[in-house]
C-alpha cells in the first residue's frame, strides 16, 4: 500500500475575476519529494501555488496537508499548518535588515517538520551573513532571492512552494540556489517548484507535472519527460 501523500491537490479550480485559470488541477506530493510544475507562461503554474496558499481563493476542489483540509483557509493559517511560500516577486521587507527579515520568518515547527536556525541559513548563503545588518531593499536580486528562501525556511515547513527562484539570476547564483533546494529536500522538506529553466527543474526533481491550459497534462519522472520529444514540443517548447 502506498503511503498517504503529504500534500494533495484535487480538482482545483481558480479564477481571476471572470477569467477561469485553473481547470481541475490534480497532483500529490510525498514526504521528501521535489515536484516541479512545468509549462509555458500562462499555463497556471504560479496560480496553482497561490491557490494552495490561499492568495487566490479556489472556486472548487480540495487542498489537503497530511489529510487536513486547507481549502478556503486564510493564508496565515495555511502557513502555520506547515506550508511555506517563496514568491517570484521575493517581497522582502525593504526597510528591515537581513537579520530582521530572517527573524520575521521564525515560527514554531509543526509536528514532524525539520527545524532550522539562522546559522544554517548563513551556511547556505554566506553572502547573507556578510550583509546581515544591511537593509534588504539594498540587496541585489540574487541576494533578495536567497533571503526570501531563508525567511520561508525559518518557518520550519513541511512543504515549500517555490516560484521561479532562478529568474533573472546570474548563472553562479542559479547553481547555488539549485543546490540549496536539493539540500532542503535531502533534509526532509518537500518542495513544489515552479521553474522555467528546464535543466534546473529536471536536475532537482523527483517527479515533474507539466501544465497546459490550467490543468496537468503529464505527470512522471524527469526521465519519462525527456524521453518523450512530442510532449516536450507540444507543451514546453517556446
Amino acid at each position: 500500500m502506498n503511503p498517504a501523500p503529504l500534500l494533495s491537490v484535487e480538482k482545483l479550480h481558480a479564477h481571476y475575476g471572470k477569467s477561469h485559470i485553473l481547470h481541475g488541477v490534480d497532483f500529490q506530493v510525498g514526504q521528501g519529494e521535489v515536484v516541479s510544475l512545468l509549462g509555458r507562461n500562462g499555463a497556471g503554474r504560479s496560480t496553482t501555488l497561490k491557490a494552495i496558499m490561499g492568495l487566490v481563493p479556489p472556486s472548487a476542489g480540495h487542498i489537503r496537508l497530511r489529510g487536513r483540509e486547507l481549502t478556503g483557509a486564510r493564508s496565515y493559517a495555511i502557513c502555520r499548518s506547515g506550508i511555506a511560500y517563496v514568491p517570484e516577486e521575493r517581497e522582502v521587507f525593504a526597510n528591515l535588515t537581513v537579520d530582521e527579515n530572517l527573524r520575521m520568518g521564525e515560527q514554531h515547527a509543526p509536528e514532524g517538520a525539520p527545524q532550522w536556525t539562522v546559522a544554517q541559513m548563513f551556511d547556505y548563503f554566506p553572502r547573507l551573513r556578510e550583509r546581515r545588518n544591511t537593509k534588504a531593499g539594498s540587496l541585489s536580486g540574487g541576494e533578495q532571492q536567497m533571503l526570501t528562501m531563508c525567511r520561508s525556511l525559518l518557518g520550519n515547513p513541511l512543504v515549500m512552494l517555490i516560484d521561479e527562484p532562478t529568474e533573472g539570476l546570474a548563472p553562479k547564483i542559479v547553481a547555488v540556489v539549485g543546490e540549496a533546494i536539493r539540500d532542503i529536500h535531502r533534509r526532509g522538506v518537500s518542495v513544489v517548484l515552479v521553474e522555467q529553466k528546464l535543466a534546473i527543474a529536471l536536475k532537482v526533481s523527483s517527479r515533474v507535472c507539466v501544465m497546459g491550459h490550467g490543468r496537468i497534462v503529464f505527470e512522471g519522472t524527469p526521465e519519462q519527460l525527456t524521453s518523450n520529444p512530442q510532449l516536450l514540443k507540444d507543451w514546453l517548447a517556446v
